[in-house]
């Protein structure tokens, strides 16, 4: 059984191996030796790298209600130093290269959605952790242990006024729930690159870590442009719109008593389809390169807007409007031209359409707020 120690210098929770006498920290890349209580210098970042603080300005404790990966919880650290407004953000491209779940929009989407927080919602480089199999760092690699650490390190030790996004694209999947907690009986999953040997992330999951956390003041969006994702997130509610726009909240919550909202903050998740469809990796939208359709009309209706203030319910329409208009001109290719979800055994040209969703851990009126990174 893995073992669960933090660090001796960030705090971050670390995936001990079985029989390891030491671990070296995937955030801070300090070494924390199992049963030494003495704290160990940082290790000096790579002279072409800014230093790991930098990541997000300072090290800071969990959050009072810390994530559960799946019975461990992470020790609370040193009192957290006031800090407001600030910008973080996880951006995971899992592109499968050189296997049979192979996808060739990923990385590309996940360097858009880099460019488009920078650039647009001036979120600094620095605190934008990319996961993505061009990373050289180990540490940065789309596996399951290091896509749960950085769901961590984009919560711990947030603040009133903080700004957050949760960025995936890759593949998705479904398992039968037992739970009772899901409406249609399944649970949605994330497939980080070892998902064959490792597993995937469950909604549960992806929940407990980056939804459950968050304190009021604290905002955050989630982005995800896979199959199967519509509640990846696990939010208690979904919008449930129809073509002419008209829109209904259904309720999401659990019957069994689970909660899964937020302590308090603010959570709105786009996704690329709802829980019973797939989502494409195609050339067909930005025709020189492949893409995510999801990511793509996501930031098509950021950057191009039809209106100046984009609500949520304007940027839900022209997401769908991208998709739609170039699905019926080349007579459903954006679906047909995915590649095949080989983990559901689904072929991609059959079922229904691509239509991205919005969920949210509280109602509201999409077409009267306004949206904001």
């Amino acid at each position: 059984m893995l073992m669960l120690v933090d660090c001796s210098n960030c705090r971050t929770p670390l995936q001990l191996p079985p029989g390891a006498a030491a671990i070296r920290c995937a955030v801070c890349k300090s070494i924390t030796r199992v049963g030494d209580p003495r704290p160990n210098p940082p290790a000096p970042p790579p002279a072409n790298r800014p230093a790991a603080s930098s990541l997000n300005g300072h090290y800071y404790p969990p959050p009072a209600a810390p994530p559960q990966y799946y019975g461990y919880a992470p020790r609370p650290g040193p009192p957290a130093p006031t800090a407001h407004h600030r910008k973080k953000a996880v951006i995971v491209g899992v592109s499968y290269r050189y296997s049979r779940h192979e996808l060739k929009g990923t990385i590309n989407d996940a360097k858009c959605m880099k460019y488009l927080l920078i650039n647009r919602f001036k979120f600094p480089e620095s605190s934008i952790l990319m996961l993505t199999e061009e990373e050289v760092d180990p540490y940065k690699i789309p596996t399951i242990h290091n896509i749960r650490m950085a769901m961590f390190w984009l919560v711990q030790g947030c603040q009133p006024g903080d700004s957050l996004v949760f960025h995936y694209s890759g593949h998705g999947s479904q398992m039968r729930n037992y739970t009772g907690d899901e409406v249609d009986g399944f649970d949605e999953t994330l497939c980080p690159l070892d998902f064959e040997t490792r597993g995937m992330i469950v909604d549960d999951e992806i929940n407990a870590a980056i939804v459950r956390p968050l304190p009021s003041g604290v905002k955050l969006h989630g982005i995800i442009d896979s199959c199967h994702s519509g509640t990846m997130l696990d939010l208690p509610f979904l919008c449930r719109m129809d073509r002419t726009g008209r829109y209904v909240w259904e309720d999401h919550r659990p019957r069994t008593g689970t909660w899964k909202g937020t302590s308090g903050g603010e959570v709105i998740s786009f996704s690329g389809c709802d829980d019973d469809q797939t989502s494409a990796d195609t050339s067909a939208l930005a025709k020189v390169t492949s893409t995510g359709a999801m990511t793509f009309s996501f930031i098509q209706a950021v950057e191009r807007g039809q209106v100046s203030n984009p609500t949520y319910g304007s940027i839900l329409n022209a997401m769908r409007s991208t998709i739609r208009n170039a699905d019926d001109e080349i007579g459903g290719g954006v679906v047909t031209t995915l590649v095949t979800m080989l983990l559901t055994g689904g072929s991609a040209g059959i079922g229904k359409r691509q239509e991205p969703q919005l969920s949210a851990n509280e109602p509201f009126d999409v077409y009267a707020k306004p949206f904001s990174l």
